[in-house]
């Protein structure tokens, strides 16, 4: 039996070829060994950088003495393969797992860290983190393992993070908060309803409170943030004939990032209200991220896009670096709505455009 051959990476290639070298690595969840290997190889290869490897993830470091540091992640792994490896050109379009989420802003990444690592013209120390089991449970995610056991490596001015994000800035994210609330009855035949307890309109009032609840609009760094409480779960009921004795829901609260997760509990607690026979669960809480538009090593990424900002709405690993005290917004190529379908697919030229502003951005000196 024949050894596999090493996947080979050439960092300094072009973006898009690249991109073509990671898709066609197939690095499903739990299955990131070999791209590890790759990115793991081809980053030793450039003089005078730092390397590490925690199971899966792979993260590299400058040490050129700058006065600011930025940080580089993106996820190696991608949703289960539909088909669609190795990577096929239509055009001017890519084709493949992976082109959007995320291996055309990893590539990004990694072609700019290689080619600016040692270049004169860098402004910025970088930091560059590769990581596994972004897009399964939480448990499992290496960016997460880093915050917990090596912080040390999060730590910058700024952060970036590939995802998708059509080539403009998406800054910071909203913090997600799940409950589940249920209700308790007597079950009863529905001829005889007295007899019993409906569960289901004992959460009317929940429901009730929802529907009315009106939500906030808020302006950050001149993004703005559109929160929401939603049930998005509803179940009740026995038989057709049956006066159910449990009903339950879950309600997800979008909350905007000036408002922390425990104060996002507490005024999602006090819509719901209190009730008789109504138990409320916490299922998960995800915090938020402030953008950090504001900060100095910001305004130059800013220039860069031309002024294209706009808030994130849903959850995303820069929550972890804002914990930790490091700004980061998302920026990537490729439009989202692609992620995870079989037919994901990302315009070439965007991969060209991500690769130039960021270019850009990492040789401009703060004024």
């Amino acid at each position: 039996m024949s050894t596999p051959k090493p996947n080979f990476l050439d960092l300094l290639t072009c973006p898009i070829g690249l991109t073509k070298q990671l898709v066609d690595i197939p690095s499903p969840s739990h299955h990131e060994e070999a791209i590890a290997d790759a990115i793991e190889a081809a980053l030793r290869t450039i003089e005078e950088v730092e390397v590490a490897r925690f199971g899966n993830t792979v993260c590299a470091r400058t040490h050129r003495g700058m006065d600011s540091r930025v940080v580089l992640a993106g996820h190696v792994d991608t949703v289960p393969l539909a088909d669609n490896v190795p990577h096929h050109m239509e055009g001017e379009t890519m084709f493949g797992c992976g082109t959007v989420d995320m291996k055309s802003g990893l590539a990004v990444y990694l072609n700019v860290f290689a080619t600016l690592a040692n270049d004169a013209s860098l402004a910025h120390d970088l930091t560059l983190i590769a990581y596994e089991g972004e897009e399964v449970a939480t448990e499992y995610n290496g960016l997460g393992h880093i915050q917990r056991d090596n912080p040390e490596w999060l730590a910058g001015d700024l952060a970036l993070l590939g995802e998708p994000s059509g080539g403009m800035i998406e800054a910071g994210c909203q913090g997600s908060i799940r409950l589940r609330v249920a209700a308790r009855g007597t079950r009863a035949h529905s001829a005889r309803a007295w007899l019993g307890s409906n569960a289901a309109h004992t959460l009317a009032p929940v429901i009730n409170n929802i529907a009315a609840y009106q939500p906030r609009d808020v302006e950050i760094d001149g993004c703005v943030y559109k929160e929401g409480i939603n049930i998005v779960h509803l179940e009740a009921g026995v038989a057709t004939n049956t006066i159910p004795d449990e009903a339950w829901l879950f309600v997800n609260y979008r909350f905007a990032p000036d408002r922390s997760s425990e104060e996002a509990m507490a005024h999602l607690r006090e819509v719901l209200g209190e009730h008789e026979n109504i138990d409320i669960e916490v299922d998960d809480v995800a915090g938020p991220a402030l953008p950090g538009l504001g900060q100095p090593a910001a305004a130059a990424l800013i220039d860069a896009v031309g002024g294209q900002v706009r808030a994130k709405y849903g959850w995303t690993d820069v929550a972890r670096f804002s914990e930790m005290g490091t700004p980061a917004v998302n920026f990537g190529c490729g439009d989202p709505g692609f992620a995870h379908k079989p037919d994901e697919q990302c315009p070439v030229d965007q991969i060209t455009e991500v690769a130039g502003v960021l270019r850009q951005y990492l040789t401009t000196t703060n004024s």
